[in-house]
């Protein structure tokens, strides 16, 4: 929270951790996660990871993964009650390809007493915003 007394930025976090991720800064992208914190990857068929170490293992293999990425298209919202739901666009090389690899995923991440709780990962954008803002309790 800042001096000021106002809430902190939490579209803008995410984006700072994901923006850290993506250069490969994982103790920086992992800081604002709780101890406990689940990463969902499951509806790509990746997995869910619970755990600061055990999303650092995801993430570190993940972006290992590829010669060189970004977040591309980047936005976010608040929807309400700490949901952040962003959409990107994945552009990467991956490792020994020549091949480009640009993906678009939907983030849904859940944010509790100034730390991420858990955060969903999907390529269906729009049951995704769906969910996320159920969560939020928002009106769709």
């Amino acid at each position: 929270m800042s001096e000021d007394g106002a809430a902190p930025d939490l579209v803008q976090l995410t984006r700072q951790s994901m923006e850290a991720t993506n250069r490969r800064k994982f103790d920086a992208a992992l800081s604002v996660f709780a101890e406990d914190a689940v990463f969902d990857v499951s509806s790509a068929g990746l997995g869910r990871f619970q755990g600061r170490a055990a999303i650092r293992g995801y993430l570190e293999d993940w972006i290992g993964a590829y010669e060189e990425q970004e977040f591309g298209e980047w936005q976010g919202q608040h929807l309400g009650d700490g949901v952040v739901f962003a959409v990107v666009r994945f552009d990467a090389r991956p490792v020994g390809s020549r091949g480009e690899v640009r993906e678009r995923w939907a983030f849904t991440i859940v944010w509790r007493a100034g730390v991420i709780v858990s955060v969903t990962a999907s390529q269906d954008i729009g049951k995704a915003r769906a969910d996320a803002e159920r969560l939020a309790g928002s009106p769709g």
